[in-house]
This record gives C-alpha cells, sequence and structure tokens, in this order.
C-alpha cells in the first residue's frame, strides 16, 4: 500500500503545496479536521497493513520452501527499495521533507490539504462534488443556500488522490453529480458550479447538463409580456451605461499615445508624459482662475492709453515686448481702481454710476487692485493643497511592500482584460503587459554583488571624480550667468543714460534675448556634460543612475533660477529708474516669456540634433543598430524648470500659464513622435514604482516652494511702480488688501471682525509659517501611516512564512509518529527474514 502511495506522489506538486496558502483561517480548519478524522482511522489502517504484509510473508514462506533459491531477505529488499530514484537530486538537499519516504496516512493528509485540490484528477474531483451535494439535499430539505456554509468547507480527496477512477466509474460519478446537481436550488447550483477546481470547458458542460432542462422548459414556457418588456428595459439601461462609461474613458487625454509608449518602452518614459499631463492640468486651472477674475473683467473695460496701441511687428513672439506690452498680458495693463458699469439717463447719455443714488443700487461694481491681489493668492494656495495631495497620494501608492515574486505572478495570471477586442487595443496590451513582465524579471533576477575592496574604492573614487566635475562645471556656469546678467544690466544703463533706447526698438528688443540665449544654452550643454561624467561610473542599476542625474540637473536648475531671481528682485525691482523702467513688473514678465520661449525652442533643438540627427548619423554612417536612450532625468528636470519660471511669472503676467499650456501641448506631440521614431527602450528594461512620487516631490519642494516665496516677497516687501498696474501709489501689493478692510470697517462696524481676521491672519506672517507647518505635519504623519502599513505587512507576511513553517513541522511530526508505530512491524519482519 505504501509502495502505490508512493508511485502516485507528484514531487513539483509536493513542493507546490508546502507554501501557505492565503486563506489562513479556512486551511487551518480544515487541516484539523483531516487529522481528527485520519487519527481515528489510524488503528484500522495499521491493521489492515500488518494484515497484508503478514499474508504476504506467509505467502512467500511457501514459495521458499518449494524453491530454495528465493529468500524473506529478497522479498524485504525488494519491498523497501522501490522509489528510491524518485528522491534523488538536488531537492533532497534544498528541502528537508523530500528526504522521507511517507507513509499512506501522511500521503493521504498531504493530498487532503487544501493547497493540493488544484491539481488532482478529474474523477477525483466529480466524486468529491458528488459527495458534498449529497449532504447538502440531506442537511436541509429547505435547500440553503451555500452562503451558509463555512469557509473552512474546503474540497477533499480523501482516497481518491492516490488513485485512478477508471472511464466508466468516471462517467457514472458523472452523470450522478449532475443528477445531484438538477436537484439543487438554482442559487445552489450555480455556487456549486463555480466552486468546482475544474477547467471552462468542463465547467461549462456540467453548467450545460445541469441546466438543461430547465432551460428548455423555461423557453417552451410562454414568458408574459410585461416581464419580456421590463426585461428589454433592463438590457437597454445596462448597455447604454456601460456606452457611456465606455465614452467616459475615451475621453481622458491621451490615453491612447500613453499606452502606446508604456508598451513600447516602460515605466519609464512613460512617467515622463504622465508628469508633462499633470503639469498641463495645473496651468490649466492657473488660467482659467486668472482669466476668469482678472483677464476678462479687464478685458471687458480696457483702460484708456495715453501713448496709444503699438503695431505688430512679429518679434514679439519671441521678446514678448512691443504690441503685447499695452495688453492684458502683462501686469502694467491692468487698473488701479473699481471697475463698474455705468447707467443711462432718460435722454440716452451715460452717467457715472455714483451720480444718481438709485443708479448705484442697481450696477455691478469690480475692485481690480483687491481681485488681482486675492486672485493670485489664492490660486497659489489651492495649487500648494493640490500638490500636497497629490504628493500625498503618490507616496501611500508608489511605496507599498510589494516584492516583485507577487507582482509578477499578479501580472502573468491576473492583468488582462477580456473585454478589449480590438485588434490595436489587445496589441498595446499585450506589450505593455509584456513590457512590464520584462521589468518584474529585471528586478527578480537583480542581486547584490559582493565586490572586494579595491573594487569598492575604485567605484567611490570614479563617483568623487564625476560628482567633482559636475559641481564644478555647475558653480562656473552659475558665476558665468551672474556676471552676464551684470552685464546686461550695466548696457541696459548706459543706454538709457546715452538716450539710444529710442533710436531702433526692434534691435534693443532683440538685445534683450541675450540672457535667455545663454541660460537655456547652458541648460542644454551642461546635462551633456554629466552622462558624459556618468560613463565613469558604474551603476548596477539604471534606475538608480537615472536619480543621480535627476539629483545633477536639479542642482543646475535650482542655481540658475536662484541667480535670475536676484537679478530680476534684487536689482531690477530694487533700482528700475536706472534702466529707465516706467514698469517694471511689466519688464520682469517679459523677461520670463522669453525665457519660457527659449527654453522651447532650445528643447525642440536638442529633439532635432540630440534624437533625430544622431539616430541618422549611428545607422547610417556608424552603421549601427541602435538607437539613443530618452534621457528621463534632463527632460523632466526641464518641465520643472519651466514650470517654475510659470509659477514665478504668474504675478507678472496673467496669462503666462496660457502660453506654458500651448508649449507643454506642442511639446508632447513633439516628444512622443520624436521617441516613437528616433528612441529605443532601455537596455537593461527596469521597473520605476517611485519616480512619478520622486517628480512630485520635486515638483512641490523645490518648484513651487521657490516660486511661492519669490512672489510672496514681491507682494510684501518691494514697492510696486507708481505709474502702471493695480497697485500704483501703494507701498507695497499687500496693502491692498489691508486698504479695503480698513474701509469696510469705516462703512458698516460690524464688520470689524472680518477686518481683525484679516490683521491677524494675513497681515503676519504668523499664519503663513503655522499654515506650512500644518502641511509639514500632515505630509509628515500620512509617511509615518505609510511607514507603519509597511510594517505591518512585512509582519503579516513573516507570518504566513512561519505557518507554512509550522505545516511543515506537523507533517515532519505525523510521519514520526507514524514511524513509530511501524517499528515493531519492521523488527517482525527482520525477525522472520533472519529465520
Amino acid at each position: 500500500m505504501a509502495q502505490s502511495d508512493h508511485s502516485g506522489l507528484n514531487l513539483p506538486l509536493m513542493e507546490a503545496g508546502l507554501e501557505s496558502p492565503a486563506d489562513e483561517d479556512g486551511v487551518h480548519e480544515s487541516f484539523y479536521q483531516l487529522i481528527a478524522e485520519h487519527s481515528l482511522d489510524e488503528e484500522l489502517s495499521d491493521a489492515l497493513e500488518l494484515q497484508q504484509l503478514q499474508k504476504e510473508l506467509e505467502d512467500t514462506g511457501r514459495d521458499s520452501d518449494a524453491d530454495p533459491s528465493t529468500s524473506r531477505h529478497d522479498l524485504w529488499e525488494q519491498t523497501q527499495g522501490e522509489g528510491d530514484m524518485e528522491w534523488e537530486g538536488e531537492e533532497r538537499q534544498t528541502n528537508p521533507l523530500i528526504d522521507e519516504r511517507w507513509s499512506s496516512a501522511t500521503l493521504k493528509i498531504l493530498s487532503s490539504m487544501p493547497s493540493r485540490t488544484i491539481g488532482r484528477s478529474r474523477g477525483a474531483i466529480i466524486s468529491q462534488y458528488y459527495n458534498r451535494t449529497m449532504q447538502l439535499r440531506r442537511r436541509k430539505q429547505s435547500r440553503p443556500s451555500v452562503r451558509d456554509f463555512s469557509r473552512s468547507a474546503r474540497p477533499s480527496i480523501r482516497g481518491y488522490g492516490v488513485e485512478t477512477d477508471s472511464t466508466d466509474g468516471e462517467m457514472s460519478k458523472k452523470d450522478r453529480l449532475v443528477n445531484n446537481l438538477r436537484n439543487l436550488s438554482l442559487s445552489d447550483r450555480v455556487q456549486m458550479l463555480r466552486a468546482m477546481p475544474l477547467s471552462m470547458t468542463e465547467k461549462s458542460e456540467l453548467r450545460s447538463l445541469a441546466l438543461g432542462n430547465e432551460s428548455q422548459t423555461s423557453s417552451s414556457s410562454q414568458i408574459p409580456c410585461c416581464s419580456r418588456f421590463k426585461y428589454y428595459i433592463i438590457c437597454a439601461v445596462r448597455r447604454g451605461w456601460y456606452s457611456w462609461l465606455s465614452f467616459l474613458h475615451s475621453l481622458q487625454l491621451w490615453q491612447v499615445a500613453l499606452k502606446r509608449v508604456s508598451g513600447r518602452f516602460g515605466t519609464g518614459v512613460l512617467s515622463y508624459f504622465v508628469f508633462l499631463k499633470t503639469l498641463l492640468f495645473f496651468n490649466l486651472f492657473l488660467f482659467l482662475v486668472t482669466g476668469a477674475f482678472l483677464v476678462l473683467p479687464q478685458a471687458v473695460h480696457p483702460p484708456v492709453l495715453l501713448n496709444g496701441t503699438r503695431s505688430f511687428a512679429g518679434l514679439e513672439l519671441l521678446t514678448g515686448a512691443g504690441y503685447f506690452s499695452d495688453t492684458v498680458m502683462y501686469y502694467g495693463y491692468y487698473s488701479n481702481y473699481t471697475l463698474q458699469w455705468t447707467c443711462r439717463d432718460d435722454g440716452g447719455q451715460n452717467i457715472s454710476a455714483g451720480t444718481r443714488p438709485h443708479c448705484l443700487l442697481k450696477n455691478l461694481s469690480y475692485n481690480l487692485p483687491l481681485a488681482y491681489f486675492f486672485t493670485i493668492g489664492m490660486s497659489l494656495f489651492i495649487t500648494c493643497i493640490i500638490l500636497v495631495y497629490s504628493m500625498s497620494k503618490s507616496f501611500g501608492q508608489s511605496f507599498r511592500i510589494d516584492k516583485s515574486q507577487s507582482i509578477l505572478a499578479m501580472k502573468v495570471f491576473c492583468s488582462w482584460d477580456f473585454k478589449v477586442i480590438k485588434e490595436t487595443s489587445v496589441k498595446l496590451m499585450s506589450e505593455n503587459i509584456c513590457t512590464q513582465v520584462q521589468e518584474l524579471l529585471a528586478e527578480v533576477k537583480q542581486r547584490d554583488v559582493n565586490n572586494s575592496v579595491c573594487q569598492k574604492l575604485g567605484r567611490v573614487i570614479a563617483n568623487g571624480v564625476a560628482w567633482t566635475i559636475c559641481i564644478a562645471s555647475t558653480t562656473g556656469c552659475v558665476i558665468g550667468i551672474y556676471y552676464f546678467s551684470e552685464h546686461m544690466n550695466q548696457k541696459l544703463q548706459k543706454s538709457s543714460r546715452n538716450g539710444f533706447a529710442t533710436n531702433n526698438p526692434l534691435l534693443n528688443e532683440a538685445q534683450l534675448l541675450a540672457l535667455p540665449l545663454v541660460v537655456s544654452l547652458i541648460n542644454l550643454l551642461l546635462p551633456g556634460l554629466f552622462n558624459l561624467a556618468a560613463w565613469m561610473e558604474e551603476y548596477e542599476s539604471p534606475s538608480v543612475c537615472t536619480y543621480v542625474a535627476i539629483g545633477r540637473n536639479l542642482m543646475l536648475k535650482v542655481s540658475v533660477l536662484g541667480v535670475l531671481c536676484y537679478h530680476w528682485l534684487g536689482q531690477v525691482a530694487a533700482d528700475p529708474k536706472s534702466i529707465d523702467l516706467m514698469c517694471w513688473e511689466s519688464f520682469v514678465g517679459q523677461e520670463l516669456y522669453r525665457f519660457l520661449i527659449m527654453d522651447f525652442i532650445f528643447t525642440l533643438l536638442d529633439t532635432l540634433f540630440g534624437e533625430f540627427l544622431w539616430r541618422l548619423f549611428s545607422q547610417k554612417v556608424l552603421k549601427r543598430k541602435r538607437k539613443p536612450v530618452f534621457d528621463i532625468a534632463r527632460n523632466v528636470l526641464e518641465l520643472i524648470y519651466g514650470q517654475t519660471l510659470a509659477w514665478m511669472g504668474v504675478l507678472f503676467s496673467p496669462l503666462l500659464p496660457a502660453v506654458q499650456i500651448i508649449k507643454l501641448w506642442l511639446l508632447f506631440y513633439i516628444k512622443m513622435g520624436s521617441v516613437m521614431m528616433n528612441c529605443q527602450a532601455p537596455r537593461k528594461p527596469y521597473r520605476v514604482s517611485q519616480m512619478t512620487t520622486i517628480f512630485i516631490t520635486l515638483l512641490c519642494f523645490p518648484s513651487f516652494l521657490g516660486a511661492s516665496v519669490c512672489v510672496t516677497y514681491t507682494m510684501w516687501s518691494i514697492t510696486p511702480s507708481s505709474s502702471c498696474g493695480p497697485f500704483r501709489g501703494l507701498k507695497t501689493m499687500f496693502q491692498a488688501g489691508k486698504r479695503l478692510m480698513e474701509q469696510l470697517e469705516k462703512d458698516n462696524p460690524k464688520l470689524a471682525v472680518l477686518a481683525r481676521a484679516h490683521a491677524y491672519l494675513v497681515e503676519k506672517p504668523l499664519f503663513l509659517f503655522v499654515g506650512a507647518g500644518i502641511f509639514l505635519i500632515v505630509i509628515y504623519f500620512h509617511s509615518q501611516v505609510v511607514d507603519g502599513q509597511r510594517k505591518i505587512i512585512s509582519l503579516l507576511q513573516e507570518q504566513i512564512e512561519n505557518e507554512g513553517e509550522d505545516k511543515k513541522f506537523l507533517i515532519t511530526r505525523l510521519q514520526s509518529v507514524h514511524e513509530r508505530k511501524r517499528a515493531p512491524t519492521r523488527r517482525l519482519i527482520r525477525q522472520e527474514s533472519s529465520c
């Protein structure tokens, strides 16, 4: 009996069954029940085995008396020698449970475990479910629902896992199972069929046999018209709802393009385009707010221009000056008074709203300076809230404890969407899944390499030299930008003193492009030097190389923006009369516009020369099939750099977010076409689960924080221009809100509480520090919650592993107990063989 059990055991199945299943409570309860059941039958099983062995010994004794060449010792060797070849190999060393020769009781326990129900025979499954349906019919005549049963009532194959059912017996069991299924209720029948561990074809066959008669009787019976009409209405509503959901899903921006990039280039390149899409929505929000509360009211009530409008020459598209200076594009065009609608008298003439008391009640007034101040402040505040929320949500999604093996299993078996039927969608999904599986496999295969001391020292020296080159080049470029901005400022002062500014306006405007040209050229060339320095380093993980490149490019961008902010707010805004500026806010807005345009132009040049021409040169001249790899760090930092300029410029140019929207929209299609045509996937696929979180974090803290500090400093500390803008005549822009509160308190003493609230919450910087502290505390607590969840998940995984070890321990103990009970039998056999 033990020999037949050994021959029926499947080693790979056994190894798979040693792992702990997901439903631990049900497994433990079922496992305890199985041990209890087998412990009752253990004495009977041992007695039967002893009787069989004694009978074999007696038959062998008679044969040995007739034939002396055959001995009982040979029978013992024959009994103990079978099945040894199945247990040889490397599994003997890796798994201690495979070193034992299992008894029949142990094999029955193993075959009855819940984790073994997947690979058993079809006949055993049908037999087991036949027994379950019989028990279900006899237990309750009221046909209860299957949901009332315990989760531990798992399928068991006691007596079937080690034997092979014949075809006739299998068919008879199948017929009896179908008969029992027909006697069950419809809900119990469906639940029972779903719980069977059979293939879809076999389930469909059983379902057709079990539901065949009822379907014929239901089809033959006539359905009432009301029920039929109700059924058609429900189907139509459901079909319309699914069509509406599909339509809404298709309205997502750039959905197909993002899937195509993800399938061909992986999550690293996809993160760049997802980040670009995020920036587009941020700028769209700013544009809608400033357009509704600033641009539209001022466009409806344009101010009177003393110098008249300028003609459009075409150079304004690059410089932002000239014709655009007298439009709603810049700060200097906006009025410093309250916009009011006028009434008509009986003679049809326009009369001011304040001249007639009854008209004052009918008109609508709009305080533009106050609207300008609160619109900019509230838009940046809401942007900060959205950024903090996005960052916390991204932290919760990316920093999860998901082992690559488990994600790989889910990706292989659970990622396909069977509702996709279009050929193009099927190809995109297959490419996407294939790329993600390659990334997960690369992460699974990645191992820590133990380097020698000399190799570690050489790597440290190489990293130190590379960082020294990057820091030295960044410092030199920043110093060069500072001195060049000083030179341009002195040149403007000299031209304003000598009166050369009015000779050729176009030439003077073209000279203003020098500083943006130099800065954009540095931003284009210096990341190439960073990539050359990265060749000296040897990073085993491509994601680590990407993060290092992001850090170096971030160092460059932050340094450049720091010098530019000092140039605009510390030199131009501090002494605008030295360069003959009547409205320094509009000049700073034009500068930011020029930097955005130049950044876009140099991005196009980088796409043309760095990707397209390099691909042609590599394929045509060098005769290489490889294409350049998309530089994620460089392109992402360019996006953050441009978005920082847009946030800084929204105070000086309310329409600058519209320019940024156009730039990002064009940039998406240009980069998408260049990536699909000129670039290739990385040589080593890698999964960047935290890259989107890092992008949002960099956008929040260095980018948005720096821009909001510059805007806040301008509002609180710098004196606005006295001849333009909504804050002319004030010491600071902040006094606009303070004057309104004083006016409200004077007109209505009941609003004194509102004035005090403004004084304590807005005028004092303590509120800003408290608000920033609250945001930081929220981020800290959220990170702590995520860290606690990670620890809990790791503890649960460790507990699952320990439960698996407990099962192994129980199996080995069961085998040892059985071996101790079989010891007298073995001694009896040895004594008989020695006689």
